[in-house]
């Protein structure tokens, strides 16, 4: 019986339980007056293909999939955070006028209705779905935010890459205290989805940093590369302990098997390095995407090893998200 359960595991393998999504400009040879290429958020369909949703917006950075409201999203953009209905129904700004150029948004999934995004003066925060909102900058004194996380373990736990460093949060934004990478631009900050002490943050020319403490800390990585570059992203893998890529700029994918502490470049087969975002499949092993200035997206089936095109050409992802598969629109 065990041997006819792992043949038809292999013949007809699990369907995949999320979609992956990605936020896209898409302004390669742009002339100022000519009509924008399609741009804004695409979903990457079963058939391999990548469809256009919603209209066309020349500015997202993040998505967010909102676990309590089965086929809603959260889209942080140039204009306000938007929410994406689990239908045709037309998208709304949940912000007023006075916010502009978000570039991160995060949920809490201890409380379903708390909402953070990040933005150019500093981060917001509302604890009833985005009906009224808060500043949460606090005492920050440099108050451009890049990318804001919430601890997983912990409700009101906030991590924030800012223009100063990594500050950590234990009361939703009200106060603030460094952890690490001081007088740097910190540009992600990501928590292990194995180990919640663990998490790992990327910065512009000051390489990477880490915590094993639960984000309270974080140190520089000793051996590490790009120190003179800016590394705009990375993505823990969800299927392989330990495993985690990183992108950047005059850098493009590079991917540790050992929480960061070494590193291994893998380029080959992408025809520049100058990488934007990465996200690993969190159903298929090995699976790597990652978006290469204004190029295409490309895929790697054996985590960055050897690359291929998958669509998107002339594009530049500031994100992907997988999102679970009930998320579908």
């Amino acid at each position: 019986m065990r041997s006819l359960i792992l043949f038809f595991a292999a013949v007809f393998p699990a369907f995949p339980q999320h979609t992956l999504y990605a936020c896209v400009t898409n302004a390669k040879g742009y002339v100022v007056g000519a009509r924008l290429a399609p741009s804004g958020v695409f979903r990457k369909g079963a058939g391999g293909t990548w469809k256009h949703l919603g209209f066309n917006h020349p500015f997202t950075s993040a998505l967010a999939a909102l676990p309590a409201q089965p086929g809603v999203m959260l889209l942080a953009a140039g204009n306000g955070l938007i929410q994406l209905p689990g239908s045709d129904a037309p998208w709304r700004i949940l912000t007023g006028s006075d916010v502009t150029e978000l570039r991160d948004v995060a949920l809490d999934a201890h409380r379903p209705n708390a909402i953070y995004f990040t933005h150019t003066r500093g981060i917001a925060a509302s604890l009833d779905g985005g009906a009224t909102w808060r500043d949460a900058t606090g005492d920050l004194k440099h108050r451009y935010a890049e990318s804001v996380r919430v601890d997983r373990e912990h409700a009101g736990v906030l991590l924030a890459a800012t223009e100063a460093g990594l500050f950590r949060s234990v009361d939703d934004g009200a106060h603030w205290q460094l952890a690490g990478a001081s007088g740097f631009q910190a540009l992600r900050v990501e928590q292990s989805p194995h180990d919640a002490c663990r998490w790992l943050a990327t910065t512009e020319l000051g390489g990477l940093f880490a915590s094993t403490d639960c984000g309270r800390s974080f140190e520089s990585i000793a051996g590490q590369v790009a120190v003179d570059r800016s590394l705009y992203d990375l993505a823990w893998d969800a299927l392989l302990p330990h495993r985690v890529a990183a992108a950047g700029f005059a850098f493009g994918v590079a991917v540790s098997d050992d929480d960061g502490a070494h590193w291994e470049f893998r380029n080959q087969g992408l025809p520049r390095a100058d990488v934007w975002s990465v996200a690993w499949d969190p159903d298929h092993a090995g699976r790597l995407y990652a978006s290469v200035h204004e190029e295409a997206v490309y895929v790697s089936e054996d985590a960055g090893k050897s690359w291929k095109v998958d669509g998107l050409p002339g594009s530049a992802v500031n994100r992907f998200l997988f999102a679970p598969a009930a998320v579908n629109r």
